[in-house]
């Protein structure tokens, strides 16, 4: 059981990190973000709302205050990790191992924290 708990919390906070500094890379430097959006494809204007997502997404995974938000979060991520992932392959600019990485760090919580609740 301590080997789970244990790997909960790093998974949980290694995902956090990532999403934290992902979060405030699209607030604060929006211009140099602007011109991956656009290279990838995707329009400028979900910028905002993808980093105020992510914070939120936050928020519920770690204040456990509803299930059925935290699996909401969790299911986000999931989403945000296999587009970015995808958008990347498809343009051939080899920067997809920073979505993979926090698919696997999602995977990992996602599946530790069920277990912590079934024991």
């Amino acid at each position: 059981m301590k080997k789970i708990k244990i790997t909960f919390w790093i998974s949980t906070g290694l995902l956090s990190l990532m999403m934290l500094m992902s979060a405030s890379m699209y607030l604060f430097k929006n211009a140099d973000v602007s011109q991956v959006f656009l290279s990838l494809g995707y329009p400028t204007y979900i910028i905002y709302p993808l980093a105020i997502a992510k914070i939120l997404g936050l928020v519920a995974i770690w204040t456990n205050k509803s299930k059925a938000l935290k699996e909401w979060a969790y299911a986000g991520f999931f989403f945000d990790f296999v587009l970015a992932f995808f958008a990347h392959v498809m343009v051939k600019d080899g920067d997809q191992m920073g979505a993979l990485v926090a698919l696997i760090l999602l995977a990992v919580s996602y599946m530790m924290g069920k277990k912590m609740n079934a024991n």
